[in-house]
């Protein structure tokens, strides 16, 4: 059998691109929600490492049942490798953020990620962004603000690891964006499923000893063992839904569908931790939505300008 880990080419069905989408707009914040439980009785570097462990012991599997190969060249090894750390670190920030905030807050924050990549696209890659969109990126900046700024107040510092975690993730995205089309992203996923495991397990190990507060090996009760293996399903099953629903709908279609996730996310909060936005954070997130909806918006009218002048 010819083996591949290019992925093949789908014709576009938008209505189930789009319910991928919203797949992932829930699956993600419940992951979410586990890893803020886990928070107080995981060490972060426990969590992670389970966390990728079970990402490689699912899709790893499913590789070669598939006819996959997880052979890759020599510089999207080393991309796949840049991109895998950028990942721990993101949602290493992302999780000890959530000892910290309300879930939607955080996520709320981190969703300054698009405003982050327009102005990475226009300083770092010169691509040409207009004035509306800058615009659009300053308004979002001062939406963000506005959550930050009672979180802030109530917990210091901490309340900036969202912003953390969106810079981290453009990065991510960006690094994703060099390799994407030479790689099928079920092997993508499992060979950083591999990377980071090996990677976290060597710093637990090293760093054992030395009194660091996240990196301590404590041994997970059953329950925590339970969650801990939910968290790494949920986590990895919304990254292979969000990754599908590209496939067969246009960005410009799903992008809008992301932002049902700060939403899900207050709604998961609530019911939970009994969590809700203050008057002030809420302003600042429909501010976000609104300035990231706009952004999309000239994407999409810049994106037809340019086809129709071809």
């Amino acid at each position: 059998m010819l083996r591949s880990n290019v992925a093949p080419m789908i014709s576009d069905r938008p209505l189930l691109g789009i319910l991928l989408m919203i797949g992932f707009c829930i699956l993600a914040p419940l992951g979410d929600s586990i890893a803020k439980v886990l928070g107080d009785s995981v060490p972060l570097g426990v969590l992670l490492v389970v966390r990728f462990a079970i990402q490689a012991l699912l899709l790893i599997p499913l590789v070669f049942m598939t006819g996959r190969s997880l052979a890759m060249s020599g510089r999207v090894l080393r991309l796949t490798v840049l991109r895998t750390v950028l990942h721990i670190i993101g949602i290493g920030a992302m999780f000890e953020s959530y000892r910290y905030l309300p879930l939607a807050d955080a996520i709320a924050i981190a969703f300054v990620m698009p405003f982050i990549m327009l102005l990475l696209g226009k300083y770092v890659l010169s691509e040409e962004i207009g004035p509306h969109r800058l615009i659009a990126c300053v308004v979002g900046f001062c939406g963000t603000l506005l959550v930050i700024q009672p979180n802030f107040a109530a917990v210091g510092a901490p309340a900036l690891l969202p912003l953390l975690v969106a810079v981290i993730f453009s990065l991510f995205m960006l690094v994703t964006r060099q390799i994407a089309k030479e790689v099928d992203p079920i092997c993508l996923q499992g060979v950083s499923g591999i990377v980071g495991t090996a990677g976290l397990a060597v710093v637990l190990l090293v760093f054992s000893n030395a009194e660091i507060e996240p990196l301590i090996l404590v041994a997970p009760n059953n329950s925590d063992w339970v969650l801990l293996a939910l968290l790494g399903i949920l986590g990895t099953l919304a990254h292979l839904l969000m990754t599908w629903s590209l496939r067969f709908a246009p960005s410009a279609t799903l992008a809008p569908m992301q932002y049902l996730e700060i939403p899900m996310a207050t709604l998961i909060g609530w019911l939970i931790f009994r969590d809700f936005p203050n008057t002030l954070a809420s302003i600042g997130i429909a501010i976000t939505i609104g300035a990231g909806l706009y952004v999309i918006h000239r994407e999409r009218v810049t994106a037809m300008r340019m086809a129709a002048e071809v």
